[in-house]
């Protein structure tokens, strides 16, 4: 992977954003975008789209989004502690212990732990439960609810996963908070380059939307206002390739390429364009893995309910420890991914939207 790319990555990760707070994203992508892009607009609820292309093909709408998994302030302690709100689906046992930053309004960042009472203190019985977030807090060094306050942090303030990205150990695999979905993010940026430097016949928009984590709130607004003709949600799947996960889980195995869904709890994908994308990954001989996601869906689930129907698809990238502070990726699936959107793109001219909409 070459330097800038692999600074996009870092870039995106480091940033900080939970539904409803995306901002660093946003500008990230905007960055990014800026040079690849002839308009760069956004809907009212803050998600970005980069619009490439006039021609008379059609309006494809690829996307990620910006959001992460993470916490919000809720109240101050007379003793300084923070109490929180989950933003986003989280495990509890793999939440205590870990380090968080605080954005103030005025935009500084407080550093900060997730903590509980000690074993020591917790009955042999206790121990064996895992603990309750509603029992859990934050513990940022302060000691009391005045010198909180000074510090600038209030209810509603952002709190995010704090983990550096790390290339593990001269591998290719990946370590960072937020790819579920900076990575999505990635694809669609890169995507949006590559294109900008070939021939192709539609519309491309390129974009990342906002509150994916909390309802697929942004691809709502998003595509209503794209009003496409394909879509593409680019996002995360997880992978079933370490120790404990049964036959079933085990389907997907990171380095072995994207993941094509073929079936979520929020779609079943347009049966056309799966085979369309399909036929493209295996001429090109592009590595894929089915899967299904039976619990839960991406953007691609309100994609496809815009306005009068949109043919939609999601193609994600397999993760480790989704929704922790430390997910993993493989480079390979990465690159992969964006090469099989880049070409699916490029061909779908208007002779290839007819066939799959020949109803």
């Amino acid at each position: 992977m070459e330097k800038k790319e692999e600074q996009l990555l870092i870039d995106l990760t480091s940033a900080r954003g939970i539904a409803g707070n995306e901002e660093e994203v946003r500008e990230v992508f905007k960055s990014y975008a800026s040079g690849f892009a002839d308009d760069i607009f956004f809907d009212g609820l803050g998600s970005v789209i980069a619009k490439q292309g006039a021609g008379g093909g059609p309006k494809v709408y690829i996307s990620g989004h910006l959001d992460e998994v993470g916490f919000m302030v809720t109240k101050i302690t007379e003793k300084g502690f923070i109490e929180f709100q989950t933003i986003g689906g989280w495990w509890n046992q793999v939440m205590l212990a870990q380090q968080v930053e605080i954005k103030t309004m005025d935009g500084n960042i407080i550093h900060g732990v997730i903590g509980s009472k000690p074993p020591h203190v917790l009955t042999p019985e206790a121990r064996k439960k895992p603990f309750e977030i509603k029992d859990m807090f934050i513990d940022i060094g302060a000691s009391s609810q005045e010198e909180v306050k000074e510090w600038g942090i209030r209810p509603g303030d952002m709190v995010t996963p704090y983990s550096e990205y790390r290339r593990m150990n001269g591998s290719k695999f990946l370590l960072a908070k937020a790819w579920d979905n900076r990575i999505g993010t990635a694809v669609s940026l890169r995507v949006l380059e590559n294109l900008s430097k070939r021939e192709h016949h539609n519309v491309l928009f390129a974009g990342s939307d906002v509150q994916e984590e909390v309802g697929l709130r942004g691809a709502r607004t998003s595509a209503h206002m794209v009003n496409p003709d394909v879509a593409f949600a680019l996002d995360t799947g997880t992978a079933g390739d370490t120790p404990g996960m049964t036959p079933k889980e085990a389907d997907s195995v990171l380095g072995k390429g994207p993941q094509i869904l073929i079936f979520d709890a929020s779609m079943i994908p347009h049966k056309r364009l799966l085979n369309f994308v399909i036929k493209i990954a295996e001429e090109l001989e592009i590595p894929f893995q089915y899967t299904v996601i039976a619990g839960g869906g991406t953007d691609a689930g309100q994609m496809h309910l815009t306005r009068d129907g949109v043919p939609s698809l999601a193609i994600t990238v397999p993760v480790r420890y989704l929704h922790s502070h430390s997910t993993i990726i493989h480079e390979e699936d990465y690159l992969n991914t964006v090469r099989l959107v880049t070409e699916v793109v490029a061909r779908l001219d208007n002779e290839a939207l007819a066939e799959i909409k020949n109803y």
